[in-house]
């Protein structure tokens, strides 16, 4: 996170000095206000989230009950979408302002153990504050790639002098290739890295790391036959599994681990918790 305002100063200095500074430092305040307040009303909104009632979806909010009486945190809201691809996001700027939204997809793929490991890595979320963070990384990139945006129309239209244009040509270029490339890095860093915090505690809420393994296994591939079709890749970073990853140069650039190395995770994680299944797993193996 430090980096990557470092990173939008470096970008303002380079683009107006101190002037520059100042001036993205005040669009990256207002910039995170905006995502403060409003940005999880934008994720619904665009994913064509419904709110539901206890009596809608009874086994989901049941589970979410018993999840936040776990971790000690206060009832989030539930929303459904209507989307035959499995997957589930949280969001909101804090555990008093939270939401939680299911695909229609995921609760028909996924049996009750898998579809609790999937809350509990949502909850985890939210209790972590990896909402309001995964929102703050989302604005401040998006305002670095604005401002790459913006120096490269100026160099096309702009009407400075061909004397300051050569002195300023270096900086262009850091802002043009190379700003936007490290702000990419470092939210695919962070992002990532909160997906494997998530993934570590949803599983010792649950008490079921297997569980969240074998859920995500069934969401990676239910994903790929059933592609997601409502919001685009701007939100894609809130889903538990990315809903637009595919190839193996769009699973580089993802906002999300691979999940083989989720799941290779997970499997070591169950045989921390629990060291009975690892002797039970080497027994069936024994000859």
């Amino acid at each position: 996170m430090a980096a990557l305002v470092a990173l939008l100063v470096w970008v303002g200095n380079l683009a107006g000095g101190p002037r520059g500074m100042l001036f993205f430092g005040a669009l990256g305040l207002a910039f995170n206000f905006g995502a403060y307040w409003f940005s999880d009303r934008f994720a619904l909104a665009v994913n064509r989230a419904q709110p539901v009632s206890p009596q809608d979806l009874p086994e989901v909010n049941a589970i979410v009950e018993e999840l936040t009486r776990l971790a000690g945190l206060p009832m989030p809201r539930i929303y459904l979408i209507p989307s035959a691809s499995p997957n589930a996001f949280a969001t909101g700027r804090d555990p008093e302002h939270a939401a939680v939204a299911v695909t229609q997809g995921l609760l028909d793929r996924l049996d009750r153990r898998q579809l609790r490991a999937v809350l509990g890595h949502e909850l985890s979320h939210v209790k972590n504050r990896d909402t309001l963070i995964a929102m703050i990384v989302a604005a401040v990139a998006g305002l670095i790639s604005a401002a790459a945006s913006l120096v490269r129309w100026s160099l096309l239209f702009g009407g400075s002098s061909r004397e300051s244009r050569r002195r300023s040509s270096a900086g262009d270029v850091a802002i043009i290739l190379v700003a936007p490339l490290l702000a990419m890095l470092l939210q695919l860093a962070i992002s990532r890295t909160r997906e494997y915090a998530a993934d570590a505690a949803g599983s010792v809420l649950t008490d079921d790391p297997e569980g969240l393994a074998q859920a995500l296994e069934r969401i990676s591939i239910g994903a790929r036959h059933r592609p997601y079709a409502f919001a685009g890749p701007a939100t894609a970073h809130l889903f538990i599994v990315n809903p637009f990853t595919s190839g193996v140069l769009a699973a580089l650039l993802s906002t999300h681990p691979p999940v083989e190395k989720r799941i290779g995770r997970l499997v070591e994680l169950t045989y921390r918790l629990h060291p009975s299944a690892e002797d039970l797993h080497e027994a069936s193996h024994a000859p």
